[in-house]
């Protein structure tokens, strides 16, 4: 009964219109009727019932791609110059909480677990990459991980839980570095690497959206790259010990292309989207699906006009996922294998709650959440 009066909520929110709510009911509609196509809310998107980002006011000019979304009133956001906001009302006012000392540093992923604890992540080669905890909403911090490795340079964050989570990095002896905490980022390890498949020449992650290491479940966790002559899905059963490699249909064959994000809503389907970042390059191919864990990767039918870097699901939607970049955002009804642009406005990451929020963060201090 919780899970219908759920669905019934985000129907009467993402909807404005029956014919759209019909691609976001509760899974078993779509079991029931064989196929996740909707052409009645496919027509309905065409005539403009769709959601769209309202700005807030963060009163930051920093760029934020670190994005932790707690819920519809709780979002934390990470980024240049040291910066973290964190808002407890929906958007409506923003606390600067930034570590202090910080302002060196290039924050590109946060990870929280409600409005008081949440782990944030500084990329850069050797000791700029560090990882920083917090347990009161961001009035003290804790730097729990500095790295020392002049050839190691971390990426993502991802937790499964509230106390096991991963770091990632890119290739190092060949192989790309991971780091786990079991306890809930207070300490972190380097784990072995034996099970960690070669990287290809030139290959490495993109910190662009804190989303090229995400996690489904107790344990699955997927991992991005680009920058070599295939973009690849690393995926890893056992949280993190053991992977197996994919090839992407995503651009590739140049250091600024690849696979930037990923999203699963299970274990078996998710949505890749990236391109190329350069802002004269076309990214004709920039997304792909999967139904088997990341195994095989299908391009999309209709991709998203230009790169992406963020992509989430929709809660309680086994269809509908939203992608973000710097020229627009896109949504999809049909599990990722058509786009449609719906807003113009200039986002790198992208994150939904259980209880329907929706945010997106970018350049200028630009947070947004969605409405309906």
């Amino acid at each position: 009964m919780k899970a219908m009066g759920k669905t019934r909520r985000l129907m009467a929110l993402v909807t404005g219109g029956a014919a759209l709510a019909a691609v976001l009911v509760a899974p078993g509609a779509h079991a029931a009727q064989g196929t996740e196509r909707n052409p009645a809310s496919q027509e309905a998107a065409a005539r403009g019932l769709l959601p769209g980002w309202k700005l807030t006011g963060t009163g930051s000019d920093a760029r934020f791609r670190g994005l932790a979304a707690v819920s519809r009133s709780t979002a934390w956001v990470a980024g240049s110059k040291g910066t973290v906001l964190r808002t407890s009302d929906g958007g409506r006012t923003w606390r600067d909480v930034s570590p202090p000392g910080a302002a060196e540093l290039e924050l590109r992923d946060i990870e929280a677990f409600d409005g008081r604890r949440a782990v944030a992540l500084a990329i850069g080669e050797g000791e700029a990459s560090r990882v920083l905890r917090t347990e009161d909403g961001g009035a003290t911090w804790t730097e729990s991980f500095r790295n020392t490795d002049p050839r190691a340079f971390f990426n993502c964050l991802t937790f499964f839980d509230s106390r096991h989570g991963l770091a990632a990095g890119d290739p190092v002896d060949g192989k790309f570095r991971v780091l786990s905490t079991a306890d809930g980022g207070r300490s972190w390890r380097v784990l072995p690497d034996a099970g960690m498949p070669a990287a290809l020449p030139g290959e490495a992650g993109f910190a662009a959206s804190g989303q090229c290491l995400v996690s489904s479940g107790a344990k699955d966790v997927w991992l991005t790259t680009g920058g070599a002559e295939t973009a690849r899905v690393l995926h890893s059963r056992d949280r993190g010990l053991t992977w197996t490699a994919s090839a992407s249909t995503l651009p590739a064959g140049d250091p600024a292309r690849g696979v930037f994000a990923v999203a699963f809503r299970d274990r078996a389907h998710g949505i890749a989207v990236g391109g190329d970042y350069r802002p004269d390059q076309t990214s004709p191919e920039a997304s792909a699906v999967t139904g088997d864990g990341g195994r095989s990767w299908r391009q999309s039918a209709t991709p998203p006009p230009a790169y992406r870097s963020g992509v989430t699901w929709l809660p309680y939607s086994r269809t509908a996922a939203l992608a973000v970049g710097p020229t627009g955002t896109d949504l999809t009804l049909d599990g990722g294998r058509s786009w449609r642009t719906v807003d113009p406005g200039s986002y790198d990451t992208v994150d939904c709650t259980p209880d329907l929020g929706c945010w997106a963060a970018g350049e200028k201090g630009r947070v947004a959440r969605l409405g309906f």
